[in-house]
């Protein structure tokens, strides 16, 4: 049975740090000198390490310290929204604070060659793009961040590894998968090629409401483990009561979240009741209108019941990031202010993520607030 083990982990102080991650990995036994660990970060965006928006460099440099003791190098990346260039990356790395992750002897990632590779055994990703540098690794440890995230709900484990595709092509798999039922699928289908041997989550700091860029950090406390991301996601979704994430409504329908068993920490001890999440997306008119009959009604309903990208016109800058990174090209600017244009939004909340001053929310429609004032 699959194990998902919890540590508490008040801060980011080094000896906890150290102390959380060797509860939680399970004891690296399958790490042999010689070897070469990649470690996928989060690095959504460059930023100070106490906005919670990226992997936590002090977690990843005791990761580091653990695994060079077992005889291995070690290489940290990620592919940010945004250009895939060894410059924007340095950027990246120096604003997330990661010189301490090569203070202890690991590389930060700068290869930025892409693949192509087929996968028949996918759900619905059967052909796609990567980033090179994860083939020059003997195994991948998936390190990611607890947050909220506009389109999925939640990001952690599944999520974190959208970050195996380069930067700029990440809005045209939006395009491609644009119904979040068929993205969540999508994403379920990279860990099933990538097969990470363990997957880690820092939650000792996590993000809620506008996530997984512009949020606000909440303290939860924990380290988590497991070598299965499915399972790992059903307890981080759990801790802060998020029911409705798409990744794991897909991975339950394709089968892919094993039985498992949590150890450590009780994960009750650490819930948190009113952790802020983004708006729901409307289901309720699926239920109520099964079948082929209902299925026009039923997307015109949810359409005007979703949540959608909603402008703070005091926070934009008019920087134009928005409209730039919009796979659907459904925003202009226009007075240096971006303009919506409803019916071509694809609600892949792209705009939302990438925004650099937080100036987009994702936020319920009237009429779905009308209907259910919660």
């Amino acid at each position: 049975m699959t194990e998902v083990r919890l540590r508490a982990c008040p801060d980011y102080e080094r000896e906890h740090c150290r102390a959380a991650l060797e509860a939680v990995c399970g004891g690296l036994s399958w790490v042999q000198p010689g070897m070469k660990i990649g470690v996928k970060v989060n690095l959504v965006a460059g930023a100070p390490p106490e906005k919670a928006v990226t992997t936590h460099p002090a977690l990843v440099a005791a990761l580091t310290e653990l695994l060079i003791e077992h005889g291995a190098s070690v290489v940290v990346g990620d592919s940010p929204g945004g250009l895939f260039t060894p410059a924007f990356l340095q950027r990246v790395y120096h604003l997330s604070g990661y010189e301490a992750v090569e203070q202890v002897g690991a590389t930060l990632n700068t290869d930025c060659e892409i693949r192509e590779t087929d996968f028949p055994q996918g759900a619905v990703l059967h052909r796609f793009s990567y980033t090179a540098w994860l083939d020059s690794c003997d195994a991948l440890i998936n390190f990611c961040k607890l947050k909220t995230h506009g389109m999925m709900g939640m990001t952690c484990a599944v999520k974190n590894l959208f970050g195996s595709i380069p930067g700029t092509m990440k809005p045209e798999y939006h395009f491609r998968f644009s119904r979040p039922e068929d993205f969540a699928k999508m994403l379920t289908d990279l860990p099933c090629y990538f097969r990470p041997r363990l997957h880690l989550v820092d939650a000792v700091t996590a993000m809620e409401g506008n996530g997984p860029g512009s949020g606000d950090p909440r303290r939860l406390g924990l380290v988590l483990g497991c070598e299965d991301p499915f399972a790992l996601d059903e307890v981080c979704a759990g801790l802060i009561g998020c029911d409705a994430v798409p990744t794991q409504a897909a991975a339950r329908e394709l089968g892919r979240i094993p039985a498992y068993t949590v150890t450590g920490e009780d994960p009750a001890a650490f819930h948190i009741p009113d952790f802020v999440l983004p708006p729901r997306r409307g289901t309720l008119f699926q239920m109520l209108l099964p079948g082929k009959a209902g299925e026009a009604l039923s997307r015109v309903l949810q359409s005007a019941m979703a949540p959608r990208p909603t402008l703070t016109p005091a926070k934009c800058v008019g920087c134009g990031k928005c409209a730039a990174i919009c796979p659907a090209k459904a925003i202009i600017m226009a007075n240096h202010k971006p303009e919506f244009n409803r019916k071509t939004c694809i609600g892949c909340f792209c705009c939302q993520e990438f925004c650099p001053k937080g100036a987009l929310e994702a936020r319920r429609t009237p009429l779905a607030r009308l209907l259910s004032p919660m």
